[in-house]
């Protein structure tokens, strides 16, 4: 039996469900796009061009969730698939979008370079339990207009993995799809096997901006994937209570529901999050707190309800280090939204309330997510019954150690995590030089990279991809990309 979480009741999610719709009709929507309040006008939404207030209909909303998928499935550079978001299947992502990485040497934060970017994609690259990539880190390196589609960029380049990514502007996002209808080799090719997953976030309370509109109007035309992250700010810029934050995030991701599905019925949706409470003694939005990490979670059950495939920003700490704190926030958090059935779960790596990514963390989040899966897998008999021949053998022999049943189910049933994770007696520890936490994380970070490949993806895609960056680059005036794009 799998072991489940939840923290709604059905009547609850029902009742959110109805506040959030009521929300959506009699309040409305603050929407800075033109063509997306004229869309919804055409479609019998009350609409004030002057206000850029719209609300919503009953019959909207209806006709947008009988469209919306209930699952749908990602593939890699390579055309395999390797996501199939339905049910209570779970695949891990990092976090996104940090401005800070964690020196591995100096353990101080940084601006991150290109360089430090391909090594994370090369470390996610020998990852496990990490089923993406993320475009994790921003690049200082470049200028700011080419910082979106050039971490998609480096990421089809040295990675495989499918990408969670997302765009800062409008226009990035033309450049950021035709990258991805190089490695595909043709439109028709990237509707039927999408390669990235796009984050289009609605601002709260309770408002969407031209440019996250128009990505998600952008991204339904193309059949890109997207993940609509609500950031409601329990306490500030929404209801303090669990329950009224809850109402608005729901409202708030229904609003990119109906828009994505009059653009292209049809269109496959994470309904997904990033809340956070807000700490009025710090004026911070802690992600670790265990409020934040029940948001997502129920939030998720509101989706599924709703019928979509789900996600959450969750696992990972607002700690500044690998320490403690570190481990037990992210901890919590994989575990709760395993449990809880979130399909795609975006955190691991990140620290510092998701400012700053530590490729020593992601190797100790990979271990995490190892051992979430394994709880997810539950306890089943494995030849157990009848008993008494196993406990015969064991009082003869006085160990299993070797015994048949013991070599048939010993990997099925316990997880053996990598070198990271010290379960090594006092003495064998001080022999292998009574390494840290850290110590072994920065050695198998080096481990992994180190032995990482290239891709596969066929050299004159490679260079395809590059001739397209190189030209963007070239309209902000960069004539040459950084040092270790090649």
């Amino acid at each position: 039996m799998r072991p489940v979480t939840r923290l709604l009741r059905d009547e609850l999610i029902d009742r959110i469900i109805a506040e959030a719709r009521e929300v959506l009709c009699k309040l409305g929507v603050e929407i800075h796009n033109k063509a997306v309040l004229s869309m919804l006008a055409d479609h019998g939404a009350p609409v004030d061009k002057d206000t850029c207030y719209a609300r919503f209909t009953e019959s909207i909303i209806d006709k947008a969730l009988a469209a919306v998928p209930h699952s749908f499935k990602l593939f890699d550079v390579l055309g395999n698939e390797t996501h199939d978001f339905q049910g209570d299947s779970v695949y891990f992502t990092p976090g996104s979008t940090s401005l800070n990485i964690l020196d591995s040497q100096s353990g101080k934060m940084r601006r991150p370079t290109t360089a430090d970017y391909i090594r994370y994609v090369k470390l996610t690259s020998g990852l496990q339990h990490i089923a993406s990539q993320s475009t994790a880190l921003i690049p200082a390196d470049v200028h700011e207009k080419i910082s979106d589609s050039y971490r998609l960029y480096l990421s089809l380049l040295y990675g495989e993995k499918p990408v969670v990514t997302g765009a800062f502007t409008v226009e990035s996002f033309e450049i950021m799809k035709d990258l991805q209808v190089a490695v595909r080799g043709s439109e028709s090719a990237l509707r039927a096997q999408p390669l990235t997953i796009f984050s289009c976030c609605p601002t709260a309370p309770l408002k969407w901006s031209d440019v996250t509109s128009q990505n998600l109007v952008d991204c339904a035309r193309w059949s890109i994937p997207v993940e609509l992250i609500s950031m409601p700010l329990s306490g500030f810029m929404a209801p303090v209570t669990l329950v009224g934050s809850l109402i608005q995030q729901t409202a708030e991701n229904l609003s990119g529901v109906v828009i994505s599905q009059l653009v292209n019925p049809g269109h496959a949706i994470l309904y997904g999050g990033s809340p956070a409470i807000f700490d009025v003694r710090f004026e911070t939005t802690p992600m670790g707190a265990v409020e934040t990490m029940m948001l997502d979670c129920a939030n998720s059950e509101i989706g599924k309800r709703l019928g979509m495939p789900t996600q959450g920003y969750i696992a990972f700490s607002d700690a500044k280090q690998l320490d403690a704190q570190a481990g037990l926030e992210s901890a919590m958090g994989a575990t709760l939204a395993a449990l809880s059935g979130i399909n795609s779960i975006s955190g691991p790596g990140m620290l510092d309330f998701e400012s700053c990514l530590s490729l020593e963390k992601l190797v100790v989040d990979n271990e995490i997510c190892g051992m979430t899966y394994r709880l997810l897998r539950g306890i089943e008999p494995r030849e157990d019954f009848p008993s008494i021949p196993l406990f015969e053998e064991l009082r003869q022999k006085k160990q299993l150690l070797i015994a048949a049943h013991t070599r048939r189910y010993l990997r099925e049933e316990i997880t053996f995590p990598g070198a990271v994770i010290d379960r090594a007696n006092r003495e064998r520890w001080l022999e292998d030089g009574a390494l840290t936490l850290r110590d072994r994380a920065a050695r198998e970070v080096s481990r992994i990279v180190a032995a990482s490949k290239p891709s596969r993806l066929p050299e004159e895609t490679k260079q395809e991809l590059t001739r397209l960056m190189r030209r963007e680059a070239q309209r902000y005036g960069m004539e040459a990309l950084p040092a270790g794009d090649e």
